[in-house]
């Protein structure tokens, strides 16, 4: 089958792009690790002995990240409806987060506990679409505040990824009403051309649920 434009302009993009040829040498399994590596130069994310969620992990360049970053007095859990290959010191739950299911099992691996950071890089499948895609990616960022609001620890950070359009600037009045601080970064690993951004929510208010 002959490649169509938009792929073989992927193609070559990805084949050049310098984040993915460190992502070789490196050892992580995503050009999007440096994302959450610049992010976390930034704002102070990530320390030895953090409890830490990341939703949507696969393929697990942000695990990568966050199980160095936290060490063996850390934890980390993740989950994606996808399979993801083992990282060490990385607890791995497939299947859909907002299920029961996933739920229960988040709150029995959390045993009583809360995270200390959750974070997200969740992105819809791309139809072409841009209202539909616009749509469907706000509608995950609604579905990963639920999972914060149920498991992460008060005063605690979140982390996720958010297209600008439609919908994005009423998320973020929400989010305003569960955290202290919501700024919003372009880490470089970022395409220029996308509308790609990422919320960094701090100091979680868990008593205000709507």
């Amino acid at each position: 089958m002959a490649r169509t434009k938009s792929s073989s302009e992927w193609l070559r993009r990805h084949v050049t792009d310098p984040y993915v040829k460190m992502a070789q040498k490196d050892g992580y399994r995503s050009r999007s690790a440096y994302k959450l590596i610049e992010l976390n130069e930034k704002d102070r994310l990530l320390r030895p002995g953090l409890w830490v969620m990341d939703l949507g992990s696969a393929p697990g360049g942000w695990s990568q990240v966050v199980a160095k970053a936290v060490g063996v007095k850390g934890r980390v859990l993740a989950t994606d409806i996808l399979p993801m290959d083992p990282i060490g010191h990385v607890d791995f739950i497939q299947g859909d987060f907002t299920s029961d299911g996933v739920v229960e099992q988040v709150l029995a691996w959390l045993d009583g506990g809360k995270f200390d950071l959750i974070v997200s890089d969740i992105a819809p499948n791309i139809s072409g679409i841009d209202s539909a895609d616009q749509a469907r990616s706000i509608y995950f960022l609604e579905l990963a505040l639920e999972t914060v609001r149920l498991a992460l620890k008060p005063g605690a950070t979140f982390v996720a990824k958010m297209f600008q359009g439609e919908g994005s600037d009423q998320y973020l009045k929400e989010l305003r009403k569960s955290f202290q601080k919501v700024s919003i970064r372009k880490p470089q690993a970022s395409r220029q051309k996308s509308r790609e951004v990422y919320i960094v929510a701090k100091g979680f208010r868990e008593a205000i649920t709507s």
